[in-house]
């Protein structure tokens, strides 16, 4: 069990005259009307520091808490590793399963938390990996540090190479996706990241390892000079070739069909595939030599034992 978590709000203009309960049915809907009553019921909800009730009317101004009490998280992997360290930088060895910032269902069980339980508070991810992504992270230590290679991020003078499983055989050797990457309407949550042709630039360029027809999957290193949220898994998709075991993207690069009866499988943050950030190389943000830290992969994704790709 994690210790709760308090969400505030304060009353905007285009609030003032709402009910508790319809603020909270309006603009949290991944509750229903009842299920908010329930909770104001139980007393979660304070206004300006009161218990509240469904009916009360709002105020511009007024502070809303809403005091989610604990719960139990899912399982997850909560031992990693250490791939390099110094004063300023971090680069630490994710396990699969551990999501690496608060969301969803998890509060408590985090790299975050994880990290700064161990390296002191200062220390921040520089990048995401999604929750089922193994491998390679960089955390930095301080505020300059942070600066400098956030401005480096910006530049594209971070190199991200990964490696995957993709459905199929029958692709090039080499090609390059770069399909724009946006939200789109989902049921939950409301929104995920896909192909939308007015989405952000994104480009990933892929190379085949190795081919099983027998398990009809590659082997592929995947290098993004761009880091949009699900990348990877987004562009594989909408070059027909979603990864192996994904139960969110689907060829085309756009989410399943909603509506499905496991919703952990409707999310971006279910597992299922095999995707492993493999190496990372960056400029030291305090002496700018260059850093390149290689994050043994697990053995489904060893180049080493990958077959030559075929004509």
């Amino acid at each position: 069990m994690n210790s709760g978590y308090d969400y505030p709000d304060r009353v905007a203009r285009s609030d003032e005259g709402l009910t508790v309960l319809s603020f909270y049915a309006r603009n949290y809907r991944h509750s229903s009307e009842a299920e908010w009553r329930a909770k104001i019921g139980r007393g979660e909800v304070t206004r300006d520091g009161r218990t509240a009730s469904p009916d009360d009317i709002l105020r511009r101004g007024d502070l809303l808490v809403y005091h989610r009490p604990p719960w139990r998280e899912p399982d997850a992997p909560t031992e990693f590793g250490a791939l390099y360290e110094d004063d300023d930088v971090l680069v630490l060895d994710k396990p699969a399963g551990l999501p690496v910032l608060p969301g969803g269902f998890f509060l408590e069980t985090t790299l975050l938390r994880l990290a700064r339980r161990r390296y002191g508070e200062s220390c921040s991810p520089l990048h995401r990996l999604g929750r089922g992504t193994s491998g390679a992270i960089v955390f930095t230590r301080n505020r300059d540090a942070a600066r400098a290679l956030a401005k480096a991020m910006f530049e594209r003078r971070v190199l991200k190479v990964y490696l995957t499983l993709a459905s199929g055989t029958a692709m090039p050797d080499a090609f390059t996706v770069d399909a724009p990457i946006g939200p789109v309407a989902h049921a939950h949550p409301a929104t995920v990241n896909a192909c939308r042709p007015d989405g952000r630039p994104s480009t990933s360029r892929v190379r085949v390892l190795g081919r099983f027809a027998e398990r009809n999957v590659s082997l592929v290193e995947v290098t993004i000079p761009t880091g949009r949220p699900h990348q990877i898994r987004i562009h594989l998709a909408f070059a027909g070739h979603p990864l192996s075991g994904d139960p969110l993207y689907r060829a085309g690069g756009q989410p399943r069909a909603n509506g499905l009866d496991d919703e952990w499988a409707a999310v971006p943050g279910a597992t299922g595939y095999l995707l492993h950030s493999w190496k990372i190389g960056f400029p030291h943000p305090a002496s700018g030599a260059p850093v390149e830290v290689v994050s043994p992969p697990p053995a489904a994704l060893d180049p080493g034992q990958a077959s030559r790709p075929s004509a």
